[in-house]
């Protein structure tokens, strides 16, 4: 019987592999995880990073009382996917000077953060 059932556990284990990795990332948890910590997506909550209500779409470096750094005064575009990929990808080489630490080298995870930050407006 036990020998039976490592046979069926062996042979289960790989589907549920396979369903797991074909499940797409999810952005709101992502976005909790990665991006809550230091970013609001609430209006008029504030935290270390500029709150993020409404950021796709809006002018890089706008978020009214939130002290940027520099670089951001020469941001003359608004935050869409050309933008944010990059950034997600490595902050430093879309705004010089920057300060915000997070990378994530994963393209799947960034597409799915940015697809919720899409989604909220």
């Amino acid at each position: 019987m036990r020998v039976w059932m490592i046979a069926v556990a062996a042979m289960l284990a790989p589907a549920a592999y396979a369903q797991d990795a074909a499940t797409p990332p999810d952005g709101a948890a992502l976005f909790r995880t990665q991006c809550g910590s230091c970013h609001a997506l609430q209006p008029g909550q504030v935290r270390q990073g500029p709150n993020l209500a409404g950021v796709y779409g809006r002018k890089a470096g706008s978020v009214e009382g939130y002290k940027y750094s520099a670089g951001f005064a020469d941001a003359d575009w608004a935050w869409d996917d050309a933008h944010l990929d990059p950034y997600l990808t490595n902050p430093q080489s879309v705004i010089k000077g920057g300060v915000m630490g997070y990378r994530q080298s994963k393209s799947e995870v960034r597409q799915a953060i940015i697809a919720y930050l899409k989604e909220r407006g």
